[in-house]
């Protein structure tokens, strides 16, 4: 019986709750946003047939899963049979199915399928499941006496406890649960509380700023497991930090770098670029004399770049090694929890946490059935104004307006947020058009879509929806970028100086298939662990034929060309992401030199553009004396070859070295610079003679 036979013959959850549908055992889990709001359900039934069925949904900012699977799980814990079918976050078809007789495993999805001969337990990893399956690699991995638990298609998962904790829901009932730490299945490490006992099951996952599921009825005790658990995360981020960062002491000189003048966009002669406690004293002609007492690193002719700004992150805890490890020296927040992110702030200013500098946006949204609750959701004009005093009062420098924005207090927040010194930013509220939100004072705009949708919408074209994808997906193949509307609208962004924000990496989306590697990823997947790989493969759009690939390839196009034609107007641009960490800018500066841009153009705008509209110019973006020491150190030459760029070898950011290829072995990547033994090597501390 599959599950939408028994949903036929039990209508809901609802009644096998009640118990008007008879099941072995009904399991619900409330699944909800970081801001506490319940934004769908897991419903897991344990079938007298030895076959669990789950429904998932979870619906948030207009889009999200639902998800059917059917698991049979095998002795030792591990899946026997699975299968999952339903609809991805942007509407596109799940199918998947895995079975495993004896030592043969065959799995099939909409973008793989693959076979192996396997002894023993492994387990296999779905690409687009439920937590159920997370469940079930808690008991298999708790089966195992060292913990490690072989993965289909490939891999090791390691799952130890780090904290246990009891908890009690309304009726006096109390467990003990435990928290658990599984690495070897993304780059980062991921944790759940899972209950105790021979077989544990989850019991809650939370994902700190983003997602927090809990079995039902215990949801009053998230805000102490979430505190249990940051405080775990912590210990081993910390670790992370003083193993993978080297404080420089005193003056270092590092000589003979070819630097790059983000004012001019070029390269400079050969320097010597002194740094003393944080801060760059002095840029000299290589060869200078180096004073006495100064650590010396020999850059060998590299080029050295000012630090990268990421201009649209969403900041986590765990992302800063692959942000720095790319050369990103500081992230533009563009809304996350803002208790969350006030941590991330605190624990990276007091060294706890291997991070860039963060600039934080206030992110500001309306309140409706598309709402998306990062940050914070206002109904009234009184509202907005004291969410704009509040970030004014924590240090965030723009405000971030998001889709269900009320239209009509719209006008009057962008001008209070501007009479207290910051910028005003954002998604363009549904029911409007760019060109409305830039008359209403708008300083940028956030998201290639957001801007083109600006030819589409019409006045009941509801842009809380997937319709925000699709529309331009569909329509803007056959746009003309020379058309009157286009000059029309390019004129009107240069007369007021408005910044735009691309993301085009990101909308890469839109023209994927199931099964094709996502290109701003095709040169940086080779070096990602395999099950990383895999989990790139989904397209997630609804493109059932070619003819509809060809088409949003086209719109695709559309979209990159036209942040060429806005540049060439002398329309600022900000290089941002919203995606993977860190390997994300490089493909959005790629893109930016398929739009027409040089390389050097390019870095221009990921370094002195970031300063300039973070409001950090006087600091940082550029390679001067005074500024922060926030300076990168690539291989080869990334204002000839922009692909250059992924060869990053020494960052230098806050008074500590960092070598990315460290980082990038610490989380399973194989490092883009194949000499990872040069600093050693070219290093010479104080107490050495000099060498020349």
């Amino acid at each position: 019986m599959n599950l939408r036979a028994w949903q036929a013959g039990c209508v809901g959850a609802l009644a096998l709750l009640a118990g008007t549908c008879q099941a072995a055992e009904i399991l619900r889990y409330v699944l909800m946003t970081s801001a506490g709001h319940v934004a769908g359900e897991q419903v897991v039934e344990h079938g007298d047939d030895g076959r669990t069925r789950v429904r998932y949904v979870f619906k948030d900012n207009g889009r999200g899963p639902e998800l059917e699977e059917t698991i049979r799980r095998a002795p030792d814990g591990t899946l026997a049979e699975y299968e999952v079918k339903g609809q991805a976050t942007m509407g596109g078809p799940v199918s998947e199915r895995f079975t495993r007789s004896g030592d043969q495993a065959q799995w099939q999805t909409l973008a793989d399928a693959g076979r192996a001969s396997v002894t023993g337990a492994a387990l296999y990893v779905p690409r687009d499941g439920s937590l159920e399956p997370v469940s079930a690699s808690i008991a298999a991995a708790a089966a195992r006496p060292d913990g490690r638990l072989p993965l289909l298609p490939s891999g090791t998962l390691t799952q130890r406890k780090v904290d246990e904790v009891e908890v009690a829901r309304a009726d006096g009932s109390r467990q003990t649960v435990q928290l658990l730490v599984q690495t070897g299945l993304w780059l980062t490490p991921l944790y759940h509380w899972a209950t105790t006992g021979p077989r544990p099951r989850l019991f809650a996952s939370i994902y700190p700023g983003w997602f927090q599921g809990i079995e039902a009825g215990w949801e009053g005790n998230l805000k102490l497991l979430a505190t249990r658990q940051n405080a775990a995360a912590g210990l081993l981020l910390n670790q992370t930090a003083a193993q993978l960062q080297k404080p420089l002491p005193g003056l270092t000189v590092i000589r003979n770098a070819r630097v790059f003048d983000s004012v001019r966009a070029r390269l400079n002669p050969p320097s010597d670029v002194h740094v003393l406690r944080e801060r760059i004293t002095a840029v000299l002609p290589a060869g200078a004399p180096v004073p006495g007492g100064a650590t010396q690193i020999d850059a060998a002719g590299r080029v050295m770049l000012p630090g990268l700004f990421d201009m649209h992150g969403h900041v986590d805890r765990w992302d800063g090694a692959l942000n720095l490890a790319a050369g990103v020296t500081t992230v533009r927040d563009m809304g996350s929890d803002n208790a969350e992110l006030q941590q991330i702030i605190d624990e990276a200013a007091a060294g706890k946490l291997l991070m860039p500098h963060i600039v934080p946006a206030g992110f500001l949204e309306g309140r409706s059935a598309f709402s998306s609750r990062l940050g914070r959701v206002i109904e009234t004009l009184d509202e907005a104004k004291t969410a704009v005093d509040w970030y004014a009062q924590h240090g965030y420098r723009q405000i971030k307006i998001y889709n269900s924005f009320p239209r009509e207090h719209l006008r009057e927040t962008v001008a209070h947020a501007h009479r207290r010194g910051l910028r005003v930013s954002g998604h363009v509220p549904a029911f409007m058009r760019a060109q409305d939100v830039v008359a209403m004072g708008f300083d940028e705009v956030q998201h290639i879509n957001q801007l083109m949708l600006n030819f589409l919408v019409k006045p009941g074209t509801d842009t809380r929806t997937l319709e925000r994808f699709y529309l331009p997906a569909e329509k803007l193949a056959r746009f003309d970028l020379r058309s009157k509307a286009a000059r029309d609208f390019v004129a009107l962004l240069k007369k007021h100086r408005t910044v735009i924000d691309p993301t085009l990496a990101t909308f890469d989306f839109l023209k994927q298939r199931d099964g094709e590697v996502p290109a701003p990823y095709a040169d940086v997947m080779p070096h990602l662990p395999p099950n990383v790989q895999r989990n790139y493969l989904s397209g997630g759009m609804k493109i059932a034929d070619d003819a509809t690939a060809a088409r949003y390839r086209a719109s695709y196009n559309t979209m990159v060309a036209f942040v060429g034609l806005a540049y060439r107007a002398g329309i600022p641009i900000v290089a941002g992401t919203d995606a993977l960490a860190g390997f994300t800018l490089h493909s959005e500066l790629a893109l930016y030199v398929k739009a027409g841009l040089t390389p050097a153009q390019a870095l221009q705008v990921a370094t002195l553009n970031g300063a300039r509209y973070t409001g950090t110019l006087h600091e940082r973006g550029s390679i001067q004396p005074g500024k922060l020491a926030d300076l990168v150190l690539v291989d080869g030459d990334p204002t000839r070859d922009i692909a250059d760029l992924r060869k990053v070898s020494l960052v230098i950011t806050q008074g500590k070295l960092i070598r990315p290829a460290d980082v990038h072995r610490a989380l399973g990547v194989q490092p883009f610079v194949a000499d990872t033994h040069w600093l050693e090597a070219t290093i010479f501390q104080p107490d050495q003679p000099e060498r020349r």
